[in-house]
């Protein structure tokens, strides 16, 4: 997103870390089922959210321990501030997983201070994906299958490097892993197949990755996203723009990001309503009894079935 990194991921003061819920992403998790040997120690794996931090706990299974440092499903992550706890974490990692493409810069300056020597993956750097000639990264990609992918194969051999006994493990979890994208990937050829090119409309460039995939037009006026997510105003003009795009009913689907909403996108969710259309929630972080693999089952399910209606 093109968010300034001024709003990006500032930091609560006090905010709490937490560890990633879920299977396979406690201190107790089990990737492979397996124990670890008599007097072993996990490797420690901070992660900047919570979606990394479960991929990272299927990967390690009981070998890791995962601390993810957003994972609050009705925090905003653009608000989210640092405290002295996360620099703490971070000082003690083996492995730090972040978003990176101004998404979670705090992760870098803290573990600059911290003269931290831990692994640092950075997802947005995995992914090869750069800005469009013209316009601003969208660093969103965790809602981009095959980067997931290629993520799980940097985490397993990140852990395998601190853990070289493991690493045939933790190889094996994430060939596990994949292999549960691939029903995802083929649910967005289907709605591709069945509804490409049709139009839908967005609060913010969350889910981009997933439509574009499934083969949908986004017809949202770009400054109307950008002014969301830089969390300014819109112009009532570009307002008035958005809000046409539902009382024409010129797009099949709202997908909202419930995460930042505001005055302006909750006018866009009315008049969507209004006009018979979807609406599809979408957030930036794993919500509460979610698992990444079932929410975004969840997520490209929910699309369909409103391009259905």
């Amino acid at each position: 997103m093109p968010t300034s990194p001024s709003r990006r991921l500032a930091l609560i003061a006090g905010a709490s870390l937490a560890l990633v819920a879920g299977c396979g992403s406690s201190s107790d998790s089990k990737g492979d089922g397996s124990t670890p040997s008599a007097g072993s120690s996990k490797i420690p794996v901070v992660a900047s959210t919570n979606v990394y931090g479960d991929i990272a706990g299927r990967i390690g299974g009981d070998k890791v321990t995962v601390t993810s440092i957003i994972s609050d499903p009705d925090q905003d992550p653009h608000s989210y501030e640092a405290d002295t706890q996360n620099q703490l974490v971070l000082s003690k990692a083996k492995v730090v997983i972040e978003n990176g493409g101004g998404y979670d810069d705090f992760i870098d300056r803290m573990l600059k201070s911290g003269n931290s020597s831990a692994d640092v993956l950075n997802a947005v750097k995995i992914s090869g994906k750069t800005a469009p000639k013209g316009g601003e990264l969208n660093e969103h990609v965790w809602y981009d299958f095959p980067t997931t992918a290629k993520i799980a194969d940097h985490i397993a051999a990140a852990l395998g490097k601190a853990d070289p006994a493991d690493a045939a493990t933790f190889t094996k979890n994430a060939e596990a892993f994949k292999s549960k994208l691939k029903p995802l990937e083929e649910k967005e050829a289907q709605i591709k197949k069945e509804h490409g090119g049709e139009a839908i409309a967005i609060t913010e460039p969350v889910p981009l990755y997933m439509t574009e995939a499934s083969g949908l037009v986004n017809r949202t006026p770009e400054e109307f996203s950008e002014a969301i997510e830089e969390g300014s105003d819109v112009s009532a003009k570009v307002l008035q723009e958005t809000l046409a795009q539902f009382t024409g009913k010129k797009v099949k689907a709202l997908v909202y990001n419930e995460q930042t909403s505001g005055p302006q996108t909750e006018k866009s969710k009315q008049a969507a309503k209004a006009a018979g259309i979807p609406v599809v929630p979408v957030t930036e972080t794993l919500p509460a009894g979610k698992d990444y693999l079932g929410w975004m089952t969840s997520n490209v399910d929910a699309l369909s079935a409103a391009l259905n209606k």
